[in-house]
């Protein structure tokens, strides 16, 4: 009887080794887990530009028919929208028709773009791209491009957005205004 249980008892332990050493090398074929990009701490702060004052209604009008004119050069229809630093609205057009439902969205990426001081491109790509999600759950946030911050001698004086056709199509017409003053 001892002869039996010690053979049994030899079989369980090699069976346990062979185990252990398929674990072990499953283990070490598993792909190393990956690095969230979050956890990484910049040296400095990201998008901080200083407040300027605030662009004036004279500028901002001057942005409204660069972007209206690239516009019409290129058949597209746009509501554009100039805010000053603190994502307050300074001027706003409606090309003739432009579509109704843009009219705040061109609103909204200016006040973001000047809110959190980067383009709202940035939140777009964060979502789609780096599947951010939990960027949505930010106050405010719009994750659509179109929204460009106007910063003048490396100050925040504003943000323009612009909204009517694609996402591409709102960007490109935005920076026709927004190449005026960031250089």
């Amino acid at each position: 009887m001892l002869k039996h249980t010690l053979t049994a008892l030899q079989k369980w332990f090699g069976i346990f080794t062979l185990s252990l050493g398929l674990f072990s090398v499953a283990l070490a074929q598993a792909p190393a887990p990956t690095p969230n990009p979050m956890d990484d701490i910049p040296a400095a702060m990201p998008f901080d530009i200083p407040y300027g004052a605030p662009i004036t209604l004279e500028r901002a009008d001057q942005l409204i028919k660069a972007v209206s004119a690239e516009s019409k050069n290129r058949g597209w229809k746009m509501n554009i929208a100039v805010v000053d630093s603190g994502g307050n609205l300074v001027a706003f057009q409606r090309m003739d028709g432009a579509q109704l439902a843009s009219i705040s969205i061109a609103e909204h990426k200016a006040r973001v773009a000047a809110k959190f001081r980067r383009e709202t491109k940035l939140f777009e790509n964060a979502v789609n791209v780096a599947k951010l999600n939990y960027v949505l759950t930010l106050d405010d946030v719009i994750a659509s491009r179109g929204g460009i911050p106007l910063v003048e001698n490396g100050k925040l004086i504003g943000a323009l957005g612009c909204s009517g056709g694609t996402g591409s199509q709102d960007e490109a017409a935005c920076k026709a205004g927004s190449g005026l003053v960031n250089k």
